[in-house]
């Protein structure tokens, strides 16, 4: 490496004229063949190629963009779309509960009047048994008391009465008794 030095200080001192700087013609012509070569290399292949690449890169990345506008734009209307789909299953869940509460008001006012009606029917049934035993245990009293008074009518008087005469003289005094009776025999007036 110290020889190497050591040229390069010779050759230093050697070039001390103005035309030693210079370079000569044959050497430009020379350099000037080559970059015409270069350039027109460069210009025919590696110029087009790199234009290529390049645009290439730009429509890539213009169709990057693109896409990235469309998607934004298809999330936004998605969003859009999935907010309304939320406020109608909104608006349909407060439709259901508000049907859901009035089928279940009609159906509590349905069942207190089938209720009603079925105590109705109850009150009405139990009324009428009530009738129907009040007037069996009334002909029971009508028959016992009739058989009563005869046998009692048969001691005061000391004969026998004809039973049907006598039957017919109950009935006519429990009509009579009947007719004079305020109410309607339950015991209400």
């Amino acid at each position: 490496m110290p020889a190497l030095i050591a040229t390069a200080l010779l050759a230093a001192e050697q070039v001390n004229d103005k035309k030693d700087l210079y370079p000569k013609l044959s050497e430009l012509d020379v350099g000037a063949v080559a970059f015409v070569i270069l350039f027109f290399f460069m210009a025919k292949w590696v110029v087009p190629r790199n234009n290529a690449s390049l645009e290439e890169r730009r429509a890539k990345i213009q169709g990057d963009l693109e896409k990235a506008e469309a998607t934004r734009q298809q999330a936004e209307q998605e969003l859009t779309d999935y907010r309304t789909q939320l406020a109608g299953a909104r608006d349909e869940g407060n439709r259901i509960i508000d049907e859901a509460r009035k089928t279940a008001e009609a159906m509590r006012q349905e069942m207190n009047k089938k209720a009603e009606a079925e105590s109705q029917g109850i009150v009405a049934r139990a009324q009428d048994e009530i009738r129907a035993e009040r007037d069996r245990v009334f002909q029971e009293l009508r028959t016992q008391v009739g058989e009563l008074s005869l046998q009692l009518a048969g001691r005061m008087v000391g004969e026998s009465l004809d039973k049907a005469r006598h039957l017919r003289l109950v009935d006519e005094y429990i009509d009579q008794l009947s007719g004079m009776a305020p109410g309607n025999g339950n015991g209400k007036e």
